[in-house]
């Protein structure tokens, strides 16, 4: 099992920088999230040869290593000039992941949950399209369903992934994401169950029930909007069941990618990450036996 730590937080610092301040807050594995400057969100990457050695570098001399890549592309967008430019800068990923000696890219299905069955036709021509590069170079491809995707159900973005039938695609379960999985009922045992061999993956945040107190948890105007509504917290500020969802990840043997991803605490970011490390750690290493940590 690896524990990452996804460092969005720290954005604003220079590559080199954020790697340290990774190191220093006690992780051993950085998820790279998008980042202006490296992989934007929906854009062409930023990068070159000489920033990748910069950062190689700065992971050499820190010790950490890089878990994944988190590149974020509108590659199931109902818009066939946007599906193209997102294929086309996929590609671009994937040589910079066999650049920086990556072998895991993990994302979501991106489209719009208003139109479901478009956005898997067109998320299925771009698989067609990218699967021969990602099995060329040898590459995991972890996915998860996502709060206004065209998928956002655990369940059927499992069914999704199965029905490749590759053993290099994986299920990303994002924990801040679990009460769309399951029209906020949140039974994360019955989902993580349910994901059985094709859970590979899994970020830590807390978040709130969207559904609770007879769906007013949020007020949102004009009422009816069109809009979905998650967090990123600590672990304990939202109403994530974490006992259940250790145990339950206990009990599995989960062996795959551990990522902290809490996005909502930068005015104390590195008592954040450094709580959460702790935390998981604590559940997953201390109480999990039989599991080897990298």
């Amino acid at each position: 099992m690896k524990i990452a730590l996804d460092p969005y937080m720290y954005r604003h610092l220079p590559i080199p920088k954020m790697v340290d301040k990774v190191a220093e807050l006690g992780y051993n594995y950085i998820e790279l999230s998008p980042r202006d400057d490296f992989m934007p969100f929906y854009k062409y990457p930023r990068v070159d040869k000489a920033r990748i050695k910069e950062f190689k570098k700065a992971l050499r001399y820190t010790g950490v290593q890089l878990s994944s890549l988190l590149p974020m592309q509108h590659w199931a967008g109902p818009d066939e000039e946007d599906r193209e430019a997102a294929v086309r800068n996929w590609k671009r990923v994937i040589e910079i992941a066999v650049e920086m000696d990556v072998q895991v890219l993990n994302t979501e299905s991106t489209g719009h949950n208003d139109k479901p069955y478009k956005c898997e036709q067109m998320f299925m021509r771009s698989m067609e399209e990218l699967i021969p590069l990602f099995e060329k170079e040898g590459l995991e491809i972890h996915i998860q369903a996502h709060p206004f995707d065209f998928i956002e159900r655990n369940n059927d973005a499992v069914d999704l992934i199965r029905g490749f039938d590759k053993d290099w695609l994986g299920y990303f379960y994002a924990v801040p994401h679990t009460f769309f999985y399951d029209d906020g009922k949140g039974d994360i045992a019955a989902m993580l169950d349910y994901a059985g061999d094709k859970l590979k993956h899994i970020n830590i945040a807390d978040t709130y029930n969207h559904k609770a107190s007879s769906c007013l948890r949020y007020v949102v105007n004009p009422p009816g909007v069109h809009a979905t509504v998650h967090q990123h917290l600590d672990i304990g500020k939202g109403d994530i069941d974490w006992d259940v969802l250790f145990s339950k990840l206990r009990e599995l043997k989960f062996d795959g990618i551990v990522t902290a991803a809490v996005f909502g605490e930068e005015h104390r970011a590195d008592e954040s990450s450094r709580f959460m490390l702790k935390r998981i750690t604590e559940e997953l290493v201390d109480k999990n036996v039989g599991v080897v940590v990298e």
